[in-house]
């Protein structure tokens, strides 16, 4: 049975060309690379057979999972048609080990070792809806699976917050992108994610029976790992 399925073209959202996402994310996201092997490190440290790559995009994170590693297969999931492609193009080196599928994370998820998600689940609009997805993901993991997700979250704090915007601009600023042209970003971005506070986030994860723990960050950007017993 599919569960409501999301619609979203990261294109439009980000107003660029889908074959300048992979350099202009660098540019927008604080630690990117880091980020990647991070999530790709804690990923494979489960030895997973078959991995799911929610809202996967060009396959920038499900090339970092695959590369150096003994993973048999990741389905890369994604509604955005685009993304997909580019990430057959990025992946076709790993042969058949990749599998596309234009499919919401917000459908049914099939049983896996592991699931990963980056830059993705800020789309879900509510804290109630990102734990049913939680739950969902909990399901589909066999017994010491793990679930990593890299995403951005923001304190409650409206200082906290503040700062870590102003950061964030900091950040863009190093890439060329001038303070004004940041914060444009950051309210056209609102009007399609949210960012909870990262505790919100953590305890929605132990809420459905994961184990979870926050084991990286950089300003706004955390990697954060959920692991089933």
């Amino acid at each position: 049975m599919e569960c409501q399925r999301m619609s979203h073209s990261v294109s439009s959202h980000l107003r660029l060309d889908i074959d300048e996402y992979d350099a202009t994310i660098r540019r927008f996201i604080p630690g990117y690379e880091e980020m990647l092997t991070v999530a790709a490190r804690e990923v494979t440290s489960v030895d997973p057979g078959l991995v799911l790559d929610l809202g996967a995009g060009t396959g920038a994170l499900s090339a970092a999972i695959l590369r150096g590693s003994a993973v048999r297969s990741i389905e890369l999931l994604d509604v955005d048609l685009e993304m997909l492609e580019q990430a057959r193009t990025r992946l076709l080196p790993f042969k058949w080990r990749p599998r596309f599928r234009e499919r919401s994370f917000l459908d049914d998820l099939p049983s896996c070792d592991a699931v990963s998600a980056s830059l993705a689940l800020h789309h879900v609009p509510t804290i109630e809806e990102k734990q049913a997805l939680f739950g969902r993901i909990h399901a589909a993991l066999w017994g010491g699976g793990v679930f990593v997700n890299a995403d951005a979250t923001m304190s409650a704090d409206p200082a906290v917050r503040d700062a870590t915007y102003e950061a964030w601009a900091e950040h863009m600023a190093t890439s060329g992108i001038d303070r004004k042209e940041a914060f444009a970003h950051f309210a056209q971005w609102a009007e399609e994610d949210t960012y909870f506070p990262l505790e919100v986030e953590l305890e929605a994860m132990r809420a459905v029976g994961f184990q979870a723990e926050c084991v990286w960050e950089n300003g706004p950007i955390k990697v954060v790992v959920g692991r089933k017993a």
